[in-house]
């Protein structure tokens, strides 16, 4: 038997309409902020992602799914998203038609990670990117909005996590500093983390081993090295937070796995995903747009893991959805009507009301059980000695109440279901 490839799954109808409830409260608050949707390829060329991710990051270097096309061009399926809206700003000359360029997305993505919970290889995230302003206020505005999607969803045990990395410049100046406290450690550095001390040394500090994580607790801190224009930035963040009474704490080894981040850096946390515990994360990057080719730009972005916020979701049980239901199963009494009933079927889906019916030839008996399965509203009896008399029989599940209907007043039947409970 042929199964679903290791780290990816199917989403199944009885879990969809979770899908569908996230979807839908993530395009209302990105509409209420005025940010446009976008949709780009899943596949882009390989050199997008090295030049915009970094060719020492792990998804570049480990993660990506990476494939010569007939035309023996190096292709990858997309593992983020920020690389690949750039791209399309740049070639359609998005910054040209509007100064600020304001968009979200909801896409799969595609990473060879070792499957474990809330972490899979296919998985889907929502976002968003703003190109063209500076402004700190579009930092936190980022964070409000993701923050606001996840409140929205009944989530409570969230932490959000904010820093500065601070402008190239005054970044390579700590750096040389974090040098120089690990110059006589690094010997005692797992084998990963001593290769970053040679590629991108800010890495370290995401090391997850133990010995590592002694030797970070006491390495001097970016945040103590900031400019003054990163400084003064990141106050206006967090005093925009604070008045919008989202609680945040300031993390100073926050510093992202990608390496297009300057200046705010910030993560959500959720207490209730196991050891995946980053639902969304994001930030500012200055030097992005113009390390792609386009002029350059600022931008600052987001995303967050939708199959994380589920599962969160679920374990803190504040998803709680009303049960899938249908307005009319059609119940067939006598069996020469069928081609009549796909009729009806078709006249009343035709009002914009959900309607289905027994295709397997089944017993009254065993299509009532079918029209509660399916939490019919209510359920149209066509047959019997009423349809001869060129009438249906209407019959309300909630209450047990039914009515004759004559066959020329489909219109009345339409108005009842419509209106029942309005």
């Amino acid at each position: 038997m042929i199964k679903a490839i290791t780290g990816t799954r199917d989403i199944l109808p009885s879990e969809i309409r979770k899908w569908y409830h996230l979807e839908n409260l993530v395009k209302k608050i990105f509409h209420n902020f005025n940010y446009k949707e976008i949709r780009t390829p899943v596949f882009e060329e390989t050199a997008l992602f090295a030049r915009g991710i970094g060719e020492e990051t792990d998804i570049v270097s480990k993660e990506m799914y990476t494939f010569k096309d007939r035309s023996d061009t190096s292709v990858t399926l997309k593992p983020e998203m920020t690389a690949g809206v750039v791209r399309a700003y740049i070639e359609h000359s998005l910054g040209e038609k509007q100064p600020l360029t304001k968009v979200f997305y909801i896409s799969p993505m595609f990473r060879q990670e070792r499957p474990q919970a809330g972490r899979l290889r296919q998985f889907h995230q929502f976002g968003a990117e703003a190109l063209g302003s500076a402004s700190p206020l579009l930092d936190a505005e980022m964070i409000e909005m993701a923050f606001e999607i996840l409140r929205s969803l009944g989530l409570k045990d969230l932490s959000v996590k904010i820093n500065s990395l601070g402008i190239p410049s005054a970044r390579e100046n700590y750096k040389n500093e974090l040098r120089k406290y690990l110059s006589d450690k690094k010997d005692k550095l797992t084998e990963e983390s001593k290769i970053r001390f040679e590629k991108n040394i800010l890495r370290i500090f995401d090391s997850k081993a133990e010995q590592d994580q002694e030797i970070m607790k006491n390495a001097p801190l970016l945040i103590d090295y900031l400019d003054d224009e990163s400084k003064n930035d990141f106050e206006v963040v967090k005093t925009y937070l604070r008045n919008l009474n989202i609680p945040f704490e300031v993390e100073p080894k926050l510093v992202r796995g990608l390496d297009y981040y300057t200046k705010t850096t910030f993560e959500i946390i959720s207490g209730k995903v196991g050891a995946q515990s980053s639902l969304c994360g994001g930030g500012r990057y200055d030097l992005l747009v113009e390390e792609l080719g386009g002029k350059s730009t600022p931008g600052v972005g987001f995303a967050a893991g939708m199959e994380r916020i589920l599962l969160a979701c679920e374990n803190e049980n504040v998803l709680n959805l009303p049960e899938p239901s249908i307005d009319i199963y059609l119940v067939r009494i006598d069996n020469d009507l069928l081609l009549k009933i796909s009729e009806l079927a078709s006249q009343l889906r035709k009002n914009d009301l959900t309607v289905d019916y027994d295709y397997l030839n089944r017993s009254v008996k065993a299509q009532m059980r079918e029209a509660n399965k399916m939490n019919s509203r209510f359920v149209l009896f066509v047959g019997g000695d009423e349809y001869k008399n060129e009438e249906l029989v209407l019959k309300n599940l909630s209450n047990g109440q039914q009515e004759n209907i004559k066959l020329s007043e489909l219109s009345t039947l339409i108005s009842r279901v419509k209106n029942y409970g309005a």
